[in-house]
Protein backbone atom coordinates (compact mmCIF):
# COMPACT_ATOMS: atom_id res chain seq x y z
CA UNK A 1 0.00 0.00 0.00
CA UNK A 2 2.91 2.21 1.18
CA UNK A 3 4.26 1.66 -2.71
CA UNK A 4 1.22 2.65 -4.31
CA UNK A 5 0.90 5.95 -2.56
CA UNK A 6 4.29 6.73 -3.22
CA UNK A 7 3.73 6.03 -6.69
CA UNK A 8 0.49 8.17 -7.14
CA UNK A 9 2.19 10.70 -5.51
CA UNK A 10 5.11 10.41 -7.87
CA UNK A 11 2.90 10.26 -11.00
CA UNK A 12 1.29 13.49 -9.96
CA UNK A 13 4.31 15.48 -9.98
CA UNK A 14 4.96 13.93 -13.32
CA UNK A 15 1.80 14.79 -14.89
CA UNK A 16 2.47 18.60 -13.46
CA UNK A 17 0.10 18.45 -10.61
CA UNK A 18 2.10 19.62 -8.51
CA UNK A 19 2.35 20.84 -4.64
CA UNK A 20 -1.34 20.49 -3.47
CA UNK A 21 -1.46 17.40 -4.39
CA UNK A 22 1.07 16.02 -1.89
CA UNK A 23 -0.83 13.21 0.86
CA UNK A 24 -1.23 14.40 3.98
CA UNK A 25 1.25 12.13 5.49
CA UNK A 26 3.98 13.50 3.31
CA UNK A 27 3.93 16.98 3.47
CA UNK A 28 5.75 17.86 6.91
CA UNK A 29 8.92 15.33 4.99
CA UNK A 30 8.46 17.12 1.65
CA UNK A 31 8.97 20.41 3.86
CA UNK A 32 11.62 19.40 5.90
CA UNK A 33 13.89 17.90 2.46
CA UNK A 34 13.17 20.78 0.85
CA UNK A 35 14.50 23.32 3.97
CA UNK A 36 17.58 21.02 3.92
CA UNK A 37 18.16 21.06 0.26
CA UNK A 38 17.29 24.86 0.42
CA UNK A 39 19.92 25.15 2.80
CA UNK A 40 23.09 23.01 1.35
CA UNK A 41 22.47 24.98 -1.81
CA UNK A 42 22.57 28.21 -0.37
CA UNK A 43 25.58 27.47 1.58
CA UNK A 44 27.60 26.26 -1.32
CA UNK A 45 26.02 29.33 -3.43
CA UNK A 46 27.32 32.44 -0.54
CA UNK A 47 30.59 30.40 -0.04
CA UNK A 48 31.54 30.47 -3.87
CA UNK A 49 30.52 34.16 -4.05
CA UNK A 50 31.85 35.01 -0.90
CA UNK A 51 35.21 33.70 -1.83
CA UNK A 52 35.33 35.25 -5.51
CA UNK A 53 34.15 38.69 -3.72
CA UNK A 54 35.38 39.30 -0.45
CA UNK A 55 38.64 36.23 -0.69
CA UNK A 56 39.14 33.21 1.31
CA UNK A 57 40.44 35.21 4.35
CA UNK A 58 36.86 36.29 5.12
CA UNK A 59 34.33 33.74 3.70
CA UNK A 60 34.38 30.85 5.74
CA UNK A 61 32.74 27.84 5.04
CA UNK A 62 31.09 27.99 8.54
CA UNK A 63 29.67 31.63 8.14
CA UNK A 64 28.08 30.30 4.77
CA UNK A 65 26.18 28.06 6.41
CA UNK A 66 25.34 30.62 9.19
CA UNK A 67 24.16 33.22 6.15
CA UNK A 68 21.98 30.18 4.82
CA UNK A 69 20.18 29.30 8.14
CA UNK A 70 19.42 32.59 9.32
CA UNK A 71 18.71 33.75 6.05
CA UNK A 72 16.58 31.29 4.75
CA UNK A 73 14.45 31.30 8.49
CA UNK A 74 13.99 35.26 8.45
CA UNK A 75 12.90 34.52 4.84
CA UNK A 76 10.29 32.18 6.21
CA UNK A 77 9.25 34.34 8.96
CA UNK A 78 9.01 37.39 6.80
CA UNK A 79 6.96 35.41 4.56
CA UNK A 80 4.20 34.06 6.66
CA UNK A 81 4.47 38.02 8.21
CA UNK A 82 3.83 40.03 5.43
CA UNK A 83 2.07 37.01 3.42
CA UNK A 84 4.19 37.61 0.42
CA UNK A 85 4.43 41.40 -0.06
CA UNK A 86 6.83 43.72 -1.40
CA UNK A 87 7.36 44.38 2.33
CA UNK A 88 8.15 41.34 3.24
CA UNK A 89 10.27 40.89 0.50
CA UNK A 90 12.46 44.05 1.15
CA UNK A 91 12.86 43.51 4.59
CA UNK A 92 14.36 39.64 3.45
CA UNK A 93 16.75 41.35 1.16
CA UNK A 94 17.70 44.11 3.73
CA UNK A 95 18.35 40.81 6.69
CA UNK A 96 19.77 39.29 4.05
CA UNK A 97 22.69 41.94 2.90
CA UNK A 98 22.75 42.38 6.74
CA UNK A 99 24.04 38.78 7.38
CA UNK A 100 26.60 39.21 4.62
CA UNK A 101 28.33 42.18 5.55
CA UNK A 102 28.34 41.03 9.45
CA UNK A 103 29.56 37.90 8.92
CA UNK A 104 31.98 38.70 5.69
CA UNK A 105 33.37 41.44 7.51
CA UNK A 106 32.46 43.73 4.18
CA UNK A 107 30.68 47.23 3.59
CA UNK A 108 27.55 47.52 2.26
CA UNK A 109 28.41 47.07 -1.53
CA UNK A 110 30.69 44.12 -0.78
CA UNK A 111 27.84 42.88 0.40
CA UNK A 112 25.49 43.85 -2.68
CA UNK A 113 28.54 42.18 -4.88
CA UNK A 114 28.14 38.88 -2.99
CA UNK A 115 24.52 39.05 -3.39
CA UNK A 116 24.03 39.96 -6.99
CA UNK A 117 27.22 37.13 -7.51
CA UNK A 118 25.28 34.82 -5.18
CA UNK A 119 21.97 35.12 -7.23
CA UNK A 120 24.08 34.74 -11.05
CA UNK A 121 25.30 31.40 -8.80
CA UNK A 122 22.06 30.07 -7.89
CA UNK A 123 20.31 30.22 -11.62
CA UNK A 124 23.67 28.38 -12.84
CA UNK A 125 23.31 25.78 -10.22
CA UNK A 126 19.12 25.15 -10.53
CA UNK A 127 19.67 25.61 -14.08
CA UNK A 128 21.53 22.40 -13.47
CA UNK A 129 19.79 20.84 -11.07
CA UNK A 130 16.68 20.96 -12.71
CA UNK A 131 18.31 19.57 -15.91
CA UNK A 132 19.18 16.47 -13.89
CA UNK A 133 15.53 16.44 -11.93
CA UNK A 134 14.16 16.00 -15.58
CA UNK A 135 16.39 14.07 -16.83
CA UNK A 136 15.19 12.06 -13.45
CA UNK A 137 11.96 12.67 -13.85
CA UNK A 138 11.81 11.07 -17.67
CA UNK A 139 14.07 7.86 -16.72
CA UNK A 140 11.24 7.57 -13.75
CA UNK A 141 8.53 8.29 -15.72
CA UNK A 142 9.30 4.91 -17.74
CA UNK A 143 10.02 3.42 -14.60
CA UNK A 144 6.50 3.51 -13.21
CA UNK A 145 4.31 1.47 -15.22
CA UNK A 146 6.58 -1.68 -14.33
CA UNK A 147 6.94 -0.55 -10.13
CA UNK A 148 2.98 -0.35 -10.23
CA UNK A 149 2.94 -3.47 -11.45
Amino acid sequence: MEILTLTTFLSYFMEGKGGPHIPEEYQLLFAVTTFILRLIILTFVFYIAGIVVVGKRRALFGDAVVISLLGTAVGIVCDSIFQSSLIGAILSLFVWLLLIRYYYETGWLGALAVGILAVIIAVIVSIIVLALLLGFAIALKWLVPFLVL
